[in-house]
């Protein structure tokens, strides 16, 4: 691809249905093949993130879809191409289109700053989504204190560890527990 051909590649964000954004790209980018328009899109882009969650004290590494409902496209707006993008299930429409206008591109620092972004986001492994909210209800299920329901009183994220009111022999006591060591009741 010749550089003054990359130069009009543009950056658009397509809406999608939420939740669907992965689908969603998989059936622009096959629509745009089955067409032979492969030279007007250049990628497509879902950001996501990557969370750990824990579930029954297991950490679940998941991705999580940055912008619900946005799909970033580098692409050549042309010809058939909009009309392509828009007729494939799940996609409402270009962002920045006013009703019946022309998508709007992103500027080269939005640009910019959501691909900065989506690096970052790929990066930041470690970013857990804490599960536990404080005055929520908890049951430990390890160590010494095994079966004891108990209510969140204060979430330390850096350690990843809970402080824990737990009622024992009728006298409410506290515990430091770590995320894995308890679960949702």
């Amino acid at each position: 691809m010749s550089q003054e051909n990359s130069d009009v590649m543009k950056w658009y964000v397509v809406r999608s249905v939420s939740g669907q954004e992965n689908k969603v790209k998989d059936y622009i980018e096959s629509e745009i093949q089955r067409n032979n328009l492969g030279d007007y899109l250049k990628q497509i882009l879902v950001p996501t993130e990557k969370v750990v969650q824990i579930r029954n004290g297991k950490k679940i590494n998941k991705e999580r879809v940055y912008f619900p409902g946005y799909i970033m496209v580098q692409a050549r707006l042309e010809g058939e191409v909009p009309h392509i993008i828009k007729s494939v299930n799940g996609v409402i429409g270009f962002l920045g289109e006013t009703k019946g206008g022309e998508p709007v591109p992103l500027r080269r620092a939005e640009v910019n700053r959501m691909l900065g972004k989506v690096d970052e986001l790929a990066e930041q492994v470690d970013n857990i989504a804490i599960p536990f909210k404080l005055g929520e209800t908890i049951k430990v299920v390890d160590g010494p204190f095994n079966g004891f329901n108990g209510t969140v009183e204060k979430v330390n994220e850096e350690k990843r560890k809970l402080e824990v009111m737990v009622k024992i022999f009728g006298r409410k006591t506290p515990l430091e527990l770590s995320y894995m060591q308890v679960e949702k009741v």
